[in-house]
């Protein structure tokens, strides 16, 4: 039978682009409202990056929209004086220094708990245990910090659990040099239930078939997990890695800020904490905005560079080659 030729369309099957319009005007007209969206609080205040090869001065106009036509242009001032700041470089190994530590104790906690769950035969144990994993992804920062606060502060329970039998109590939220691990045990608490969540969708789309074939050639639980399950999470794995590694110089910001008086600037200080604390405290924007021109940049780079790692690897990754 032959195949049918869409109207307006050349024999090499290839539609017009006025064509396609109107055959997608719908599914167009829905993604408008997130399209102006992105464009409005993404990359329009982009164009405020402008700052940073200026001497920026918000009130040497009416608005500080304005302000940026009278500044004056310093060209790459910012970014030298930047070099040779070395509260940047500190605030930049103690970011470095948090995400891989986080890279190594956060990101394989979601996948062993997938596993476990995944394990589970009766599907009612599986859900609650889902539910509560996933619940502390919904909490804020404040909360959380506050519920670690209460369990492992000086006047937690933990504490004051051993001050009444005759111990002497401790408190690690103002120990600094225990800091990096507290904050990587909050966002293991916090987040981990949204990986699992990720890597639960992977695993259901795995055929039962291949556990079964895999079992009537005599693999075990473990050789199966090894051969089958870990196998068919790899593209998840490859995909998180890369997005993770772009996202390594943001650490966080609510997180640290809410505990830099605690612990010290010594200890909290990351890259975005320093933007906030030279931009909005300091109210010096241009070098502020210099850092977090430096910062973006650095981090598509090593988006590029992961997902050509990706590539390499045989992996899709971010997209595809």
């Amino acid at each position: 039978m032959k195949e049918r030729v869409p109207r307006g369309a050349s024999k090499a099957g290839k539609v017009p682009f006025r064509i396609r319009l109107r055959r997608d005007r719908a599914l167009i007209l829905m993604t408008l409202p997130v399209i102006v969206l992105l464009l409005l609080f993404n990359y329009v205040p982009l164009l405020g990056n402008v700052v940073a090869f200026q001497d920026y001065d918000p009130y040497v106009s009416g608005n500080g929209v304005t302000a940026i036509f009278h500044s004056p242009w310093v060209g790459v001032e910012q970014f030298s004086r930047m070099v040779d700041d070395p509260l940047f470089w500190d605030a930049t190994k103690n970011t470095l220094v948090l995400f891989v530590l986080q890279l190594v104790l956060f990101f394989p906690v979601p996948i062993a708990l997938a596993l476990l769950i995944n394990s589970v035969v009766r599907p009612r144990v599986r859900a609650v245990a889902q539910a509560i994993m996933y619940l502390p992804h919904f909490f804020s920062w404040v909360l959380v910090v506050t519920v670690f606060q209460q369990i492992l502060g000086g006047a937690g329970i933990i504490a004051q659990t051993l001050e009444d039998h005759g111990w002497s109590g401790f408190d690690l939220m103002t120990d600094a040099d225990l800091f990096k691990y507290l904050v990587t045990a909050q966002a293991v608490w916090k987040d981990a239930g949204w990986g699992i969540i990720v890597f639960l969708a992977a695993l259901s789309a795995v055929s039962t078939d291949l556990y079964e074939a895999a079992a009537m050639d005599g693999a075990g639980r473990r050789r199966r997990m090894w051969h089958v399950t870990l196998p068919a999470l790899r593209p998840v794995i490859a995909l998180l890695l890369v997005l993770r590694v772009g996202d390594a110089l943001s650490v966080g910001f609510e997180q640290f800020l809410l505990q830099r008086y605690a612990v010290g600037a010594g200890a909290s200080e990351v890259l975005d904490t320093y933007v906030w604390n030279m931009g909005i405290q300091n109210g010096d924007f241009s070098y502020a905005a210099a850092v977090g021109l430096a910062k973006g940049v650095i981090g598509v780079c090593l988006v590029l560079g992961a997902n050509k790692f990706a590539h390499l690897l045989g992996e899709q990754g971010v997209y595809k080659k």
